[in-house]
């Protein structure tokens, strides 16, 4: 969750950047005078460039916001155990040694970074603190699997489409509320302004529907490959730990594999229900 939150986050707030400036000097505009066509190539720079920034700036927002503490030299044995885990899982994903951190916290762990050789995977200490050994080495491989099957890059090539379509399509909207709602026939009006940034915000919650789909189907993938890693016993064990943590009255943070919700949130929700996960486990 933390991942897909920080990304989705970072990407918002570059795309609302970009898409500010880009209407001060009416890049849309020369962009605009090719018809639609223009808009959507003008779409898809606004868009991509967005996802790709915050595919870049992955791993050092979570280092700063998170307060992630690198492990460059081990300092204690728990320390050793935790980057000696991860470089035995990595080498057996065929990745390259990610860096490994520890961050104050719930229980919760992520992996994130731009490819799958120069990734970071974290751990809470109160992950550190709930769980058994086994237990941990399976959040550790859920996490490697996320790397190693390039995850947070297909996520954002997605981001990017969906980013994409929202600008094209808000652009549209903004346009025809200034124009057959407000009448105005020359240049853009209040209503172009406030249509577009209206429509984006709705299109935009309709686009993290999507990407949050997305986020659920790695989830299953991520957890078949900590049982290659380690054992499907070990990651169901594991989430039977997360499901008990979950019960209890834990912030919101506790969403390291995700916890259960309304109907209405599970559709914003980037993990599926554990129960699911587990059973989907017991079939392999």
């Amino acid at each position: 969750m933390l991942r897909i939150g920080l990304f989705l986050a970072t990407n918002f707030a570059i795309l609302l950047l970009f898409g500010v400036v880009a209407r001060i000097f009416g890049l849309q505009d020369s962009m605009g005078n090719d018809g639609y066509i223009g808009l959507l190539v003008f779409s898809a720079m606004l868009g991509f460039g967005g996802s790709l920034v915050s595919l870049f700036l992955s791993k050092w927002l979570a280092k700063k916001s998170m307060g992630v503490k690198v492990i460059e030299q081990p300092s204690s044995q728990s320390e050793k155990w935790l980057v000696d885990t991860v470089r035995i899982q990595s080498q057996k994903a065929g990745i390259g040694m990610p860096e490994v951190g520890i961050y104050h916290g719930a229980p919760n762990a992520f992996a994130t970074g731009a490819s799958r050789n120069s990734a970071l995977v974290a751990v809470s200490d109160g992950l550190l603190n709930a769980m058994s050994a086994d237990e941990i080495e399976a959040v550790l491989a859920h996490e490697v699997s996320h790397a190693a099957n390039g995850d947070m890059i297909t996520l954002s090539l997605i981001q990017g489409i969906v980013n994409t379509f929202v600008i094209f399509f808000s652009e549209i909207i903004g346009r025809f509320i200034d124009r057959a709602v407000f009448k105005n026939q020359s240049g853009r009006g209040i209503g172009y302004f406030v249509g577009t940034i209206v429509a984006q915000i709705l299109l935009s919650i309709l686009a993290t529907m999507i990407v949050m789909w997305f986020s659920r189907y790695r989830e299953f993938r991520a957890d078949y490959g900590a049982a290659q890693l380690c054992s499907k016993e070990k990651m169901i064990a594991a989430l039977n730990k997360l499901q008990r943590l979950s019960g209890e009255p834990l912030p919101d943070k506790m969403t390291a594999f995700g916890i259960r919700g309304g109907k209405v949130m599970k559709l914003f929700s980037s993990h599926p229900p554990i129960e699911k996960r587990i059973e989907a486990l017991r079939n392999l």
